[in-house]
């Protein structure tokens, strides 16, 4: 997700507000730690009490807590450059009438972009309501070298029972994927919310 420069509303900030805003940012990041930074949101009883409690509007405190499922969202983004070569995979996954593919990954110099698709025989489905009936996407993880890679998926689309994603991974993969096993979690958008069902793709094999 490419972020726009960030540009102050306004010249002005009173001082007095720096501690407070620091306080802010310290519980933000007590929070991820005390929840291993997985999504939690409060309920909508929460909500209500503590919008008349501290006289804020519900909805504004929605939108305040539904951020922090979204932090992700502002990773730098890495733009693969220096393409160096293909690299074919064509390993699958079938569950549920669904055929998950790793079609190959394109090396460069500073990244690898992992293709995968997804068919489906939906003759009968019309397109719109398939989507609205099964908002779903998968998060990529790299399991292998005791390497931290960062999965971006960078979204997709396609119509007819075909759909087609690419997920940028930085640092490069090796060209060498002895070991490496791609797991794909799926997850319920627009919050990211797993929903236990994921599978392996195991480029040794």
């Amino acid at each position: 997700m490419n972020q726009l420069p960030y540009e102050r509303p306004t010249e002005h900030y009173d001082e007095k507000l720096e501690t407070i805003d620091e306080q802010i940012c310290d519980l933000i990041k007590q929070r991820k730690d005390l929840s291993s930074n997985t999504p939690s949101l409060p309920t909508k009883q929460l909500l209500s009490n503590w919008s008349k409690k501290y006289d804020l509007y519900e909805e504004f405190l929605v939108s305040v807590f539904s951020h922090f499922l979204n932090e992700e969202w502002y990773r730098p983004v890495v733009e693969p450059t220096g393409f160096l070569k293909n690299i074919p995979i064509l390993k699958s996954f079938e569950k549920d009438h669904k055929f998950y593919t790793v079609t190959f990954i394109r090396q460069f110099k500073n990244a690898s972009v992992v293709h995968f698709t997804i068919d489906r025989d939906d003759p009968e489905d019309d397109e719109m309501s398939r989507r609205f009936r099964d908002p779903n996407l998968f998060d990529l993880e790299i399991v292998g070298k005791e390497v931290d890679y960062d999965c971006r998926n960078e979204g997709g689309g396609g119509s007819g029972g075909h759909e087609s994603f690419t997920y940028i991974i930085s640092p490069a993969l090796p060209d060498d994927l002895v070991d490496y096993k791609l797991v794909f979690k799926q997850c319920k958008i627009p919050f990211n919310i797993p929903t236990g069902f994921e599978f392996v793709i195991e480029l040794n094999k």
